[in-house]
């Protein structure tokens, strides 16, 4: 839903460029605006729709072989409103190739992974990972005759010690669910990349605006976008971004499993992600005075922040 002959993202080549000419908060307010979404709107309205209608047969069996974003063809495809939203993710991504979105962050992760493994492989997944993910790969995943295994968080480039011969994927999340450790994105990549292992990040806590996930190497960057980019607890979504290598793989599982987001969410993620730098340093600061308050209390045996 992210990249198109006719309306490619980032820089208009198909792939999202350095930042080098909008610093990454400027592309908060401004990705994703195009005059043919929102007309003279600043933002593109709520396009509500199921059935399509073409001008000719011809023009319908052209929507049918291009299969192009930012096509017309079939709601499940989006519509502008899905298009900005998808568009604005990938501007903050330096090397992404496209977004993905996704009802909630659960369905992005396991349909990301699903995207990416067969039966007999092996998924490495970090211990401190969302508890939905953990539970999606021992119920689904072994199902399908994928096996998981457990990292520790901090394990850096030591990673490469553990991999076997069928590991195929890397799930990190950085910082860890609930227990918050920060990994060595990088190092975890450049190990994998020298096996031809891909590396999905669970990039929900930091978001793109914190740690641009793709530019530090890794292939697959998730997000359950109903925590910080919607961030009002009224709507739930999720994205995936990737790289030029997976996202034709991811948006191919995606169209197959008829996984897409309504353009409603995607118009209050669209709204949220304006204010995204604005609440995050709220957050931050709020967060880091109660965790000081929590680290003085006699009652508190260890602060996790």
């Amino acid at each position: 839903m992210g990249r198109a002959r006719r309306h490619p993202q980032g820089d208009r080549d198909g792939v999202s460029g350095d930042g080098a000419d909008r610093t990454p908060v400027t592309r908060l307010v401004t990705g994703g605006r195009r005059s043919e979404w929102t007309g003279h709107g600043v933002n593109p309205p709520v396009w509500r729709a199921s059935t399509i209608l073409f001008d000719s047969v011809a023009a319908l069996r052209e929507a049918t072989r291009r299969n192009e974003d930012g096509d017309f063809y079939y709601a499940r495809r989006g519509t502008p409103t899905q298009w900005a939203l998808a568009e604005a993710l990938t501007e903050l991504e330096p090397g992404a190739a496209g977004t993905l979105l996704y009802p909630s962050g659960l369905a992005a992760i396991g349909c990301a992974l699903l995207a990416v493994l067969r039966p007999g492989d092996e998924l490495m997944m970090v211990d401190s990972a969302y508890e939905p993910s953990r539970v999606f790969a021992e119920k689904m995943l072994r199902r399908i005759g994928v096996a998981t295994r457990y990292y520790d968080p901090l394990i850096g480039e030591g990673i490469a010690e553990l991999f076997a011969d069928n590991t195929r994927a890397i799930l990190m999340e950085s910082p860890g669910s609930l227990t918050f450790e920060v990994q060595d994105v990088p190092a975890i990549c450049a190990a994998a990349r020298a096996r031809g292992i891909v590396t999905l990040l669970d990039n929900t806590w930091a978001t793109p605006l914190f740690f641009p996930a793709i530019g530090k190497g890794v292939d697959i960057s998730i997000l359950a976008a109903t925590k910080y980019v919607l961030g009002h607890a009224d709507a739930m979504l999720g994205s995936v971004t990737a790289n030029a290598q997976w996202y034709g793989k991811l948006r191919t599982s995606a169209q197959l499993l008829g996984q897409f987001a309504s353009p409603d969410d995607a118009f209050l993620g669209l709204r949220g992600l304006r204010t995204l730098d604005v609440r995050l340093r709220r957050h931050e600061a709020n967060a880091l005075a109660v965790a000081r308050w929590l680290a003085e209390q006699p009652q508190v045996a260890r602060v996790l922040h």
